[in-house]
């Protein structure tokens, strides 16, 4: 059974999935006028993109847009993410500089959770963890595949590993290319409950797979993306909607 987690003024794991939206904007002011906007819409967390922000490689001009986002924020969990061009990242950096980026943001404190991708090396991984757990930040171990959809015992697996890695938040995107495929995730997804009381966050992109971005309190995922500015991964739903949805499953669960 998954324990709840709070994060600030959120709780992940209990009733409905929390919605995310992503800040998806290139430079400063497109970005704050996104952030000001979703804070006005309710969004339970924000994402930041950073990836796709023009000045990523300057730590500083990072450090002042995650304080301006926070300011903004009041509260709202935010999640920095920069995510590699290999798992559908829209910039290419080294590895070297990928795990010094998100140090530097560690150490800053201003992020609530940092995004590290699985496949960034177990060592680089848990040294990211110790360090964001040391500024009692939360760490979501992720993992990405844009081409297909894994077998269940894989997707299984990888989350497995995301847990013995030190994850608080273990996270899995897969492109299905027929029905099965999202039945895999569903079905890794439902099996991992049993395994981990951690909180997961599972989906399965593109059209094919929108049922898995509105299914999570059945089958045991505790946030999804909405669609803000624009979607950050195929399949995103458009927040108001999204958020309807979410409202019969729960309200259609507390019945039965």
């Amino acid at each position: 059974m998954t324990e709840a987690l709070t994060i600030r003024n959120v709780t992940l794991g209990e009733g409905k999935p929390s919605i995310c939206i992503p800040l998806t904007s290139s430079n400063k002011a497109a970005l704050m006028e996104e952030v000001e906007r979703y804070q006005q819409e309710g969004a339970d967390v924000v994402e930041w993109r950073a990836d796709i922000f023009e000045e990523v490689e300057n730590h500083t001009a990072v450090e002042q847009m995650l304080k301006d986002l926070t300011a903004v924020l009041k509260g709202i969990p935010l999640i920095f993410t920069f995510r590699s061009h290999q798992e559908g990242g829209e910039k290419k950096i080294s590895k070297a500089d990928y795990i010094a980026l998100n140090q530097f943001v560690i150490q800053t404190g201003l992020a609530d959770l940092v995004d590290v991708e699985l496949y960034q090396g177990e060592d680089a991984v848990k040294n990211l963890i110790s360090a964001a757990h040391q500024q009692h930040t939360y760490v979501i171990v992720s993992n990405h595949d844009f081409q297909k959809t894994p077998p269940k015992s894989e997707i299984v697996r990888r989350l497995k590993w995301a847990e013995e890695l030190g994850g608080d938040i273990l996270k899995i995107a897969v492109m299905p290319n027929q029905t099965a495929d999202v039945l895999e995730l569903l079905t890794a997804t439902n099996e991992m409950k049993e395994y981990t009381a951690k909180p997961m966050i599972t989906m399965a992109m593109g059209p094919l797979g929108v049922i898995s971005r509105l299914s999570g309190q059945v089958f045991g995922s505790v946030l999804t993306f909405g669609a803000g500015e624009r979607t950050s991964a195929p399949g995103q739903v458009p927040v108001q909607e999204l958020r309807q949805v979410l409202e019969v499953i729960e309200k259609s669960m507390d019945v039965s």
